[in-house]
C-alpha cells in the first residue's frame, strides 16, 4: 500500500520542487551542445553537470559529485558559503559553472577543489590547487583558469600545472575576484573578475571592507560557539570601497580611474569583442547612473552614457553591453516604459516593458519583456525594424542561445515547472528533460484585476469549495515590495498558496504598487512610502476582490509573509486592525536603519537625510497599536535581515504590554532550505492561523 505524500513534506524535501529540473543552460556558439546542471531526481541535492548534443537530442552526464568526490560529503569554504547565500541556492554539488567561449572546456568547484571538464571528450579531473577555489572561470581560450582565494586572485593553466597568486590582498579587509555583500546582495553581480578575449590579461574587483560595520550573528542554540562577524553595510553607513584593476598574467596591474567619490558603486563590468570594456557605475542616492569605456592600457575611462532619474536609476540584467559590431545596447526608462536603446535608438517603443537582455548578435537583440499584461514575461527577438515573439504560449519564459540554437525555458498554467525545448532557427528540436517531482497539489487559480489601479491578484479556494458551504476566511499571501512578483502565469508560483487554501481558506495573492512589470512610473510609486503604498494596495485588493467574491468573509481575514513579505503583514495587523485579523511575519524587516544601503536608500533615502521617512515605515513606533494575533519567525542565522529585526520588535511590543508569539529559528538563515524545517514551517502556520481566527 502506497503512502500518501503529504504537500509540505513534498515541499520541503523537493526544495520548491526545483531539484530534478534543468537549470543554468549555456549554448555552444556553433549550437552543436548545450550544457546545463540537473540533479538526478525530484529529491536529490546532488547537482550534475550535463551536456545535450543538439543535432541527436542525447543527453551526457559530464560530471557526476558523487563519483568525483569517493561518496565524501561535502565541505564548503566560507566564501563559498557565503556566495549560495546571495544566490539563494540550497541544493549541493556542482551548483555553478563557467566556460570559455567555444564551451568546449567547464571549470567549477566541490568542496572547495577545483576541477575541469573537457566538455567534447567528456574527461574531467582535478587541478591540484593550493588553497581552496572559489568562483573559477576558464579564459575565453580555454588554457587558463583563474579563480578567488583567501582573499586572492589566482590563475592555474588547464593543464594542473603553474598555480599561482596573480594579486593579494594588502590588509585583512581586502579582498580581490570577489563581489562583496551590496553587489551580490541587490546589485545582482555576483562575480568580481572578467577575461579579456585573447585571456591574457583581466579586470579585476578590488574590494576593501574597512569602512562597514561588523556585526555579530552569534548561534544562541551553541554557546560554545564563537559568533561570525560579517561586514554589513547597513543603512546611512560606510559601504566597501571598490576598485576595479587591469590585472595581466604577470602579476602587473593598474588601476581603473573614474570619479569614484561620486560614484561609489561599481553595478556592472562586461568586456567583449565588440568594444573596449564597459564599466556601469552609481551615485550612492543612484539617481544617475554612468556608462564608462575602460582602456585596458592605461586604466583611463572615457564617458558613454548617462542616464538620471529623480528617484533612482534601474539596473536591468545583461545590459549595457556592446553589439559585435560595436553599438551599444543599453536600457533606459523613458516616457512611461523602460526602452531598448541600441546605438542610441529606441528599438522597443511604447507598451514594451524590457525586463532583461538576454543576448546580442549583430542583426538583433534577445529580451525578456512585458507587452501590457505584467502577469507574462515574455522572449522577444528585437532588430531594428521591429520585434519578433520567441515565445509562443502565454505564461513567463526566459532564453539563452548560442548561434543558431535557442533554449527556450517556459512556465505556464496549463503544466507544472518549466519547460526546457531546444530550437534551431525556431524549430524545436529536442527538449531538455525535468526529473522534478509532480506536486501533489492541483492549483485552481483565478487571475484578477482589482480596484482603480487594476491590481493584478489572484484567488484560490479550496478543492472542491461550492458556495453553499458558506464564505471562507482569507488569508492574503503577498511579497508586495519592490523587485519581486507574486502574480504570475506560472503554475508552480500558486502551490503553496493552494495548500493553504485546501486548509480551509480563500487565498488571495496581490501585487501591488513597486512590483516588476508595469514600468518605471509604477516602479516609483513606492518611493519614500513603502509603508503607505503597498499596505494600501493589499487592503484595496481584498476590498475590490471580496465585493465581487461573497465566498470570501472580510470579517475574518489573516495574512502571511516573507522578508518584504513579513514587513508587510506584520505593518498590516498593526496599522489596519480593522481589516486584519491575523498575521504571520518570517523573518520581516521591522526597522529599515537596520537593512542595507543599496536597496533602503534606493527607495527611502539616506536617514540622516530623511529620518521622517524611516520613522514613517518602521515598525516599532506602532508596537502599542497591536490588538490581533502575531507570529514572529526568524531564522538566527540570517545575515540578510537579522534576527534583530524581530527582537527589536518583539522588545518593542513586550515594553507596550501586548502579547504576541516569536518562533526562532535556530541556524537557519534568510532562506529555509532544511528539509524538517521547511515542512513544520507550513504546519505551525496553519494551527497558528485556525487558532488565531477561531477555525476548528
Amino acid at each position: 500500500m502506497a503512502i500518501e505524500t503529504s504537500f509540505p513534506r513534498q515541499y520541503a524535501r523537493t526544495q520548491r520542487f526545483t531539484l530534478g529540473a534543468p537549470r543554468s543552460f549555456t549554448v555552444a556558439p556553433d549550437g552543436s551542445r548545450v550544457v546545463f546542471l540537473r540533479s538526478a531526481g525530484g529529491t536529490d541535492r546532488q547537482t550534475r553537470l550535463w551536456s545535450l548534443d543538439t543535432a541527436t537530442g542525447e543527453e551526457t552526464c559530464v560530471a557526476d559529485p558523487g563519483a568525483l568526490l569517493a561518496g565524501d560529503g561535502e565541505d564548503l569554504p566560507p566564501e563559498e558559503r557565503a556566495m549560495r547565500e546571495r544566490r539563494r541556492e540550497g541544493a549541493g554539488g556542482i551548483v555553478g559553472y563557467a566556460t570559455d567561449n567555444d564551451v568546449r572546456v567547464a571549470a567549477f568547484t566541490l568542496s572547495g577543489r577545483l576541477f575541469v571538464a573537457d566538455l567534447l571528450g567528456g574527461e574531467v579531473r582535478a587541478l591540484g590547487t593550493v588553497t581552496a577555489a572559489v568562483d573559477p572561470r576558464p579564459d575565453p581560450t580555454g588554457s587558463r583558469v583563474a579563480y578567488a582565494a583567501g582573499g586572492a586572485l589566482r590563475v592555474i593553466d588547464v593543464d594542473g600545472h603553474a598555480d599561482r597568486p596573480l594579486v593579494e590582498p594588502e590588509h585583512p579587509d581586502s579582498s580581490w575576484g570577489v563581489a562583496e555583500f551590496i553587489a551580490a546582495e541587490e546589485m545582482g553581480r555576483s562575480r568580481g573578475f572578467w577575461w579579456s578575449q585573447d585571456g591574457t590579461r583581466l579586470l579585476v574587483t578590488r574590494v576593501d571592507e574597512g569602512p562597514v560595520r561588523r556585526w555579530h550573528i552569534a548561534d544562541p542554540a551553541n554557546p560554545d560557539a564563537a559568533p561570525t562577524s560579517v561586514a554589513y553595510p547597513v543603512a546611512g553607513t560606510g559601504n566597501a570601497v571598490v576598485r576595479l584593476a587591469v590585472v595581466g598574467l604577470d602579476g602587473n596591474w593598474l588601476d581603473v580611474t573614474w570619479d569614484d567619490a561620486a560614484f561609489p558603486y561599481l553595478a556592472d563590468v562586461h568586456w567583449s569583442s565588440g568594444g573596449a570594456p564597459l564599466v556601469t557605475v552609481q551615485s550612492r542616492n543612484q539617481r544617475t547612473l554612468r556608462v564608462l569605456a575602460v582602456d585596458p592600457d592605461t586604466g583611463a575611462t572615457t564617458l558613454l552614457a548617462e542616464d538620471t532619474d529623480p528617484h533612482w536609476v534601474e539596473l536591468v540584467p545583461g545590459a549595457p553591453v556592446w553589439t559585435p559590431d560595436g553599438r551599444l545596447v543599453r536600457v533606459v526608462a523613458r516616457d512611461g516604459a523602460y526602452r531598448l536603446l541600441v546605438g542610441g535608438e529606441d528599438w522597443t517603443g511604447d507598451g514594451v516593458q524590457v525586463r532583461a537582455v538576454l543576448d546580442v548578435s549583430e542583426h538583433d537583440v534577445l529580451v525578456t519583456a512585458s507587452t501590457g499584461d505584467p502577469t507574462e514575461v515574455r522572449v522577444l527577438r528585437v532588430a531594428r525594424g521591429g520585434a519578433t515573439e520567441v515565445s509562443d504560449v502565454d505564461g513567463v519564459h526566459t532564453a539563452r542561445r548560442g548561434g543558431p540554437v535557442t533554449v527556450l525555458s517556459s512556465s505556464g498554467m496549463d503544466w507544472f515547472g518549466t519547460r526546457n525545448r531546444v530550437l534551431r532557427d525556431g524549430e524545436v528540436v529536442a527538449e531538455i528533460a525535468s526529473h522534478a517531482e509532480r506536486p501533489v497539489v492541483e492549483p485552481n487559480v483565478t487571475l484578477l484585476t482589482a480596484g482603480e489601479r487594476w491590481l493584478r491578484c489572484a484567488l484560490l479556494l479550496p478543492t472542491g469549495y461550492r458556495p453553499e458551504s458558506g464564505p471562507l476566511p482569507v488569508l492574503l499571501d503577498p511579497y508586495g515590495g519592490p523587485h519581486a512578483q507574486r502574480v504570475l502565469r506560472a503554475r508552480n508560483a500558486y502551490l503553496t498558496s493552494q495548500w493553504l487554501a485546501d486548509q480551509g481558506f480563500a487565498v488571495l495573492v496581490a501585487d501591488g504598487r513597486g512590483t516588476p512589470g508595469r514600468g518605471p512610473d509604477w516602479d516609483r510609486a513606492v518611493a519614500f512610502d513603502f509603508a503607505g503604498a503597498t499596505l494600501e494596495d493589499q487592503v484595496d485588493a481584498l476590498h475590490a476582490v471580496a465585493a465581487k467574491h461573497p465566498e470570501l468573509d472580510t470579517s475574518r481575514v489573516a495574512i502571511r509573509g516573507w522578508s518584504y513579505g513579513g514587513y508587510l503583514a506584520a505593518l498590516a495587523v498593526l496599522r489596519r486592525p480593522d481589516v486584519f485579523h491575523a498575521a504571520i511575519a518570517g523573518a520581516p524587516v521591522t526597522d529599515w536603519r537596520l537593512y542595507d544601503t543599496h536597496y533602503t536608500e534606493r527607495y527611502l533615502g539616506h536617514p540622516d537625510e530623511r529620518p521622517d521617512v524611516y520613522d514613517a515605515n518602521s515598525l516599532l513606533g506602532d508596537a502599542a497599536k497591536l490588538e490581533q494575533p502575531l507570529l514572529l519567525i526568524h531564522g538566527l542565522a540570517d545575515d540578510n535581515v537579522v534576527a534583530a529585526h524581530t527582537l527589536r520588535l518583539s522588545a518593542a511590543l513586550l515594553a507596550a504590554g501586548r502579547p504576541h508569539t516569536v518562533l526562532p529559528l535556530s541556524g537557519v538563515t534568510h532562506m529555509t532550505p532544511q528539509e524538517q524545517v521547511a515542512e513544520n514551517l507550513l504546519l505551525i502556520q496553519v494551527n497558528f492561523l485556525r487558532g488565531a481566527l477561531g477555525l476548528p
